[in-house]
């Protein structure tokens, strides 16, 4: 870590050499240890050192950066030199700045070194549980890694943060086969610092692998009709990040394109939700510790109670804008609040709907408004799961969504970068043939 704060402190010496009014520098290294499985059989081991060295530099209210992977000192002025230029070459926009004097802040999180014996043997393990409890899945590919981080941030008003972390993550992408047949391909994975518990017995994988062995046989939905759709918690990720980044996004804000602009303090959503932005919770795996612009995270209520409190909104979209900046900017690391039924429950009490496994498609409009194709995913009927659908799409609007929510579970699922209940809609449009 000291080398990486000295060549840091290099980087920032050379932007202020070169006439920086104000300058920040981000190293960091990176060591990953990973195993790779294709077909079902282990295939690769290897071992990828990454280094990066980011400068940023502001002059004249101009802002350059430039990015590099290169430690040596040719190489660092070289960057200087290029951020430098690039900064002259750019308007002057009076918004730009840094964080403020936060002193210094050192963190050690996660798993630095590997246990990579029971790594492996944790590895392995997966591989044989999967050949022998869910005979039709085939592994198309499987990835799991170590990385350890060292990181340092540094900008010319004085902060100095430095961060040594590590953690252990998969990522799995299997079908079902049987007969000659087979289902449509389905990813998942998760971050974990714990080794003592299988990877099986981790986040959805359990859950996934049965799933998908249900849709080798798939049938099709007649028609078209308004029903609920019930969302678990992976897929539910990936469409509030779709939401917040449409409506609650500092740019989408700056440009004014966001339908929720002017409606801090007001409900923006059922008043049974509750998101968070938390980064640095325990269950939250290698989440930031600082910004981008040089500000120490911290977890913040993006809506609560259905009311939308803050924006997703850095220093420079704040100072455009005139709104407070938000204390984090991590769409990624979402915490959804428990509900007060369980799944089981929320199945019984759905007349006709859909069980949502992924979804493909574009991105949602300004306005919310989305068309994508609802993936792995089965029928309810009469509060029963039933067949898996094929050639479904599901319509609708994302902030309409947030205002139809019928039920939120008690049971949440963390994969190490989220937190997060199954939620089931009402509303929605679902198309068969």
């Amino acid at each position: 870590m000291k080398e990486l704060n000295s060549i840091a402190a290099y980087a920032l010496s050379a932007l202020s050499e070169r006439g920086a009014d104000s300058a920040s520098v981000s190293a960091a290294y990176v060591e990953t240890r990973e195993f790779n499985v294709d077909g079902g059989e282990f295939s690769l081991f290897r071992t990828m050192f990454d280094n990066s060295l980011v400068l940023t530099a502001l002059r004249d209210g101009k802002k350059g950066s430039a990015a590099i992977n290169h430690f040596d000192n040719e190489s660092i002025i070289n960057a200087a030199n290029s951020c430098i230029a690039a900064a002259d070459a750019s308007g002057a926009d009076k918004d730009w700045e840094f964080g403020p004097d936060a002193g210094k802040a050192t963190f050690v999180d996660g798993v630095t070194k590997p246990e990579m014996e029971l790594f492996f043997s944790r590895c392995r393990e997966l591989v044989n549980v999967i050949k022998q409890e869910y005979p039709k899945i085939i592994i198309e590919q499987l990835i799991v890694s170590h990385r350890s981080r060292k990181q340092v941030y540094i900008n010319t008003n004085g902060s100095c943060f430095d961060r040594y972390s590590g953690s252990y993550s998969l990522m799995m992408m299997f079908s079902a086969h049987e007969n000659g047949k087979g289902s449509s391909f389905f990813g998942c994975g998760f971050n974990t610092a714990d080794l003592s518990v299988p990877f099986i017995e981790q986040a959805s994988l359990r859950r996934d692998l049965a799933s998908v062995e249900k849709q080798i046989h798939t049938k099709s939905i007649p028609g078209k009709f308004q029903g609920t759709v019930l969302v678990p918690p992976g897929c539910l990720g990936e469409i509030l990040y779709y939401a917040l980044g449409t409506f609650a996004d500092g740019a989408a804000v700056n440009s004014g394109t966001s339908i929720w602009k002017d409606k801090l303090g007001e409900r923006v959503a059922d008043e049974r939700l509750n998101i968070s932005l938390s980064p640095c919770c325990d269950d939250i795996i290698s989440g930031s510790r600082w910004t981008s612009d040089g500000y120490l995270t911290k977890k913040f209520d993006l809506i609560k109670n259905g009311v939308l409190q803050c924006f997703v909104i850095n220093k420079y979209f704040a100072n455009k804008t005139g709104v407070e900046r938000s204390l984090n900017y991590s769409l990624e690391n979402l915490a959804v609040g428990a509900g007060d039924k369980a799944v089981e429950e929320i199945i019984k009490g759905i007349d006709k709907g859909l069980l949502l496994g992924r979804i493909s498609g574009g991105r949602p409009s300004s306005s919310g408004d989305f068309s994508m194709v609802a993936k792995n995913s089965f029928i309810i009927e009469n509060g029963k799961i039933g067949d898996a659908v094929s050639e479904v799409m599901i319509n609708g609007n994302l902030a309409e969504m947030l205002n139809s929510i019928r039920n939120i579970s008690l049971e949440k699922e963390c994969d190490g970068g989220t937190s997060l209940p199954w939620i089931s809609f009402d509303g929605i449009t679902i198309s068969g043939k």
